[in-house]
């Protein structure tokens, strides 16, 4: 059996509003948490209570994920300003460059 190569090089990751989209996600499980909170008591009558504790998960599950973002931003950020205060004239005095 073959195998397969891809024939074309995968494009760059698309890069948007991640902080705010995550922000975003987690707010509307916590909502749809508070939402379902007054109907506990019909919940666990039909066996669907799980519903309730998943959107807590997904609000729990989604502070974890709005701190990494953060974290994961600002990495970036500093990369990008990292690189642009390196010099840029070749002459290879970069910090930590022996000769």
């Amino acid at each position: 059996m073959a195998k397969w190569t891809p024939k074309h090089e995968a494009p760059e990751p698309l890069e948007g509003p991640v902080v705010a989209t995550i922000t975003g996600g987690t707010i509307l499980w916590f909502v749809l948490f508070l939402v379902q909170l007054p109907f506990y008591g019909w919940f666990d009558d039909h066996g669907h209570l799980w519903w309730v504790w998943t959107c807590l998960a997904g609000a729990g599950l989604g502070l974890i994920g709005i701190w990494y973002v953060r974290g994961r931003d600002a990495a970036i950020k500093r990369a990008a300003a990292a690189a642009a205060a390196a010099p840029r004239d070749g002459s290879g005095d970069t910090p930590g460059a022996t000769a």
